[in-house]
């Protein structure tokens, strides 16, 4: 028997790591409050404290490959700070995330992402990516990441 339920009725709201997701934020958004008093370079060490332990309870897979991230952030683009963002490392710039990485296990996926934010500076024409799949990096994939984070940090 076909259901009478309008789509409204059916919709059964965020996914479990979406609400993950946003409690993550919420408690990050809590810890920068809390550091509010203090200077500016202990607030950027804690930040980038809480990436690396961010990244180091990664899977090994998805680890890998945010220690690779992070190290190449911090060459080419060492005026991005690092942050949580929705519990994902970022970097940003006057506190606005430019890039992320997203672990395959954060949403189940079958790939880890790079992505860039409207904050980012690789518009180009009228279309232009702004999200990268990881399954491995390369030396040409480090290469290329490197200079679009450097393109990307403006």
């Amino acid at each position: 028997m076909p259901s009478t339920k309008s789509t409204a009725e059916k919709y059964d709201g965020f996914t479990a790591e979406e609400r993950a997701s946003m409690k993550e934020h919420a408690h990050e958004q809590k810890k920068a409050a809390a550091r509010r008093g203090s200077s500016r370079a202990q607030r950027e060490a804690a930040a980038e404290q809480d990436v690396l332990a961010k990244i180091a309870e990664m899977p090994e897979a998805d680890r890998v490959l945010a220690e690779r991230i992070h190290e190449i952030v911090k060459t080419a683009a060492p005026g991005l700070a690092p942050k949580l963002w929705y519990g994902m490392p970022a970097y940003a710039r006057d506190g606005k995330v430019v890039c992320h990485f997203q672990s395959a296990h954060k949403f189940g996926s079958r790939y880890a992402t790079l992505g860039f934010s409207d904050q980012a500076a690789l518009d180009e024409g009228t279309m232009w990516p702004t999200a990268y799949a990881l399954k491995e990096l390369t030396a040409a994939d480090e290469q290329f990441i490197s200079a679009l984070v450097k393109k990307a940090a403006g």
